[in-house]
């Protein structure tokens, strides 16, 4: 007879919300997610971070079926057969059977991603905004929630939440958990932000949910940096001690701990079917330098700040900029990419280009590589933006025969850059000409012409494969990005005003000049000629006409 005190099993009950192939979206449950992976489009739910969160989760549970100690025997050539005849369900049946008493949303003992009993000394509950991250509590006014039941969340939702507030939690003062020694005056003070919150989360998706798992799967014997152990690394759940309010510390030992790392000590509080509350304390703290080595969905960059300080080389995760669109970083997800030392990819990557070289996926295969970041604010404890962008391109720039055609990517990305800021640069003489400072014009170029070009770029990107020469494909990447970048100026001079026409003596870094707009056009399309070269007669009838 089954316990009645405990409810709604994330193995058996649908919460996951995913999109399937032919368009419908519902909610799944864990064994039906990967039962369904092959049919199932992509995760969803109610922001981009839930659906990283709970790959990250899955991900988990597919390493312990399969790579772990559970299945030792399981190898790249298990991976191979997987991608082209489906998950080994088998194998993740028999371990989600083993450990499905630890997936209780509401268990007495061992409640999921929670700590039973987790109390402060005044008994203290807050509502569901502590968990709810697209509902600020301190701007209840601009969200689409209204109303007392909009607080009072289904099983489902709440499991989401949960997830998600493991991963992305902002800092900030905590509520003071009974047991828990770093507590002062009833407060737990910041210990940062929850685990993924420190990466520029980066996801390998295929064409299917099955796809985007084996993607993401990394193998300990598939990097060189790579040092997770297959048997000490164990999710949260398989831990023998039970969760306490005292922080654990410790270090991971591979992925499957960072997946399910518990930044915070939650206890959710339920009214019937629904969750009505929480308490939310400070869980395990843990520092992103240098684990490289354990955590793969992140591309990694060189602190010179922290080597100095650290005494000794260290790398930090390559955070995403939502003010720049994710393919003007493309350089550090190749792993031809070296930059001086100073960039690692992904270990996704750098294992998806080996599977490549080895000849374990198709030459032309088309996969999209997602962002997926948070940016916080006011000492890291509000949410101030959410990044979710995406690249698609070819495994074909992965491969070590087409390394030539993955450095044009990246050169196509500086000689972008180069004509936006010939295009700045026009903008602001012909302000300047005008009687103006030229920073506000400076600026509106900026966005307008990666705006312009950002289409574009991808369009180009994702039509380069095994068969595509470099130098004809950056040809055709300076032709378009010339046509882009010289229409955005004939339109700016086109609106120059008879002030900047007459010009006026300006102070530039080479001394004071006479700035007009015929000068101003003839300083740019020296530049453009610099950036992409001497521009073929039908590019220029293209342009005028």
């Amino acid at each position: 007879m089954s316990d009645p005190s405990r409810r709604f099993n994330l193995i058996n009950e649908p919460w996951i919300a995913v999109r399937y192939l032919d368009g419908h979206s519902c909610d799944v449950s864990l064994r039906t997610a990967f039962h369904d992976a092959a049919q199932i489009r992509d995760i969803g739910g109610e922001l981009p971070t839930q659906s990283f969160a709970i790959l990250r989760l899955l991900l988990a549970i597919f390493y312990r079926a399969t790579v772990s100690d559970v299945e030792p025997g399981w190898s790249r050539d298990a991976w191979q057969e997987d991608w082209e005849d489906g998950l080994p369900l088998d194998l993740i049946d028999e371990y989600l059977d083993e450990v499905s008493g630890r997936f209780w949303l509401l268990d007495p003992e061992r409640p999921f991603f929670q700590v039973a009993g987790l109390a402060t000394a005044k008994g203290e509950v807050k509502d569901t905004i502590s968990l709810i991250m697209d509902l600020p509590s301190n701007n209840r006014l601009f969200t689409t929630r209204a109303g007392v039941e909009s607080l009072r969340l289904p099983f489902a939702e709440a499991a989401r939440w949960l997830v998600n507030a493991q991963a992305f939690d902002p800092s900030g003062i905590k509520s003071g958990a009974l047991g828990d020694d770093r507590v002062k005056g009833g407060k737990g003070y910041p210990i940062g932000v929850a685990w993924s919150g420190l990466l520029g989360g980066i996801q390998l998706e295929g064409g299917s949910l099955a796809q985007t798992l084996l993607l993401n799967l990394v193998m300990p014997d598939e990097g060189d940096e790579l040092s997770f152990s297959r048997l000490g690394d164990l999710p949260v759940w398989e831990q023998d001690d039970p969760d306490t309010a005292a922080e654990r510390g410790g270090h991971p030992a591979g992925p499957v701990r960072l997946f399910t790392w518990q930044s915070r000590r939650i206890r959710l509080v339920a009214d019937g079917d629904r969750i009505i509350g929480c308490v939310l304390a400070n869980g395990d703290a843990l520092t992103p330098q240098n684990q490289f080595s354990h955590e793969t969905m992140t591309a990694w960059r060189y602190s010179e700040p922290q080597s100095k300080k650290a005494g000794a080389t260290t790398y930090m995760p390559r955070e995403h900029r939502p003010e720049r669109a994710f393919w003007r970083g493309i350089g550090a997800l190749l792993p031809q990419h070296d930059a001086g030392g100073r960039s690692k990819p992904p270990a996704t990557v750098n294992a998806l280009a080996r599977r490549q070289n080895d000849g374990l996926l198709a030459k032309d295969l088309l996969i999209r590589v997602r962002a997926v970041g948070v940016v916080y604010g006011s000492n890291n404890s509000v949410v101030d933006d959410i990044v979710d962008d995406q690249l698609s391109f070819s495994t074909a720039l992965l491969r070590e025969k087409n390394a030539a055609l993955a450095a044009e990517a990246e050169n196509a990305v500086s000689l972008a850059e180069g004509g936006v800021l010939a295009l700045k640069r026009l903008a602001q003489n012909l302000d300047r000409a005008a009687g103006g400072d030229g920073e506000a014009p400076w600026s509106r170029a900026d966005e307008t012409a990666y705006a312009a070009l950002d289409g574009h770029y991808r369009k180009w990107l994702a039509g380069l494969d095994d068969t595509t020469d470099p130098i004809d494909a950056i040809g055709a990447w300076k032709a378009t990005a010339y046509r882009v970048i010289r229409g955005l100026g004939t339109e700016l001079i086109r609106d120059a005003g008879p002030a900047a026409w007459a010009g006026r003596e300006v102070s530039t870094p080479r001394g004071t000049e006479f700035i007009t707009t015929p000068r101003a056009e003839a300083w740019f399309l020296r530049a453009l000629r610099t950036a992409f070269g001497a521009p073929a007669p039908h590019q220029i009838k293209e342009v005028l006409t």
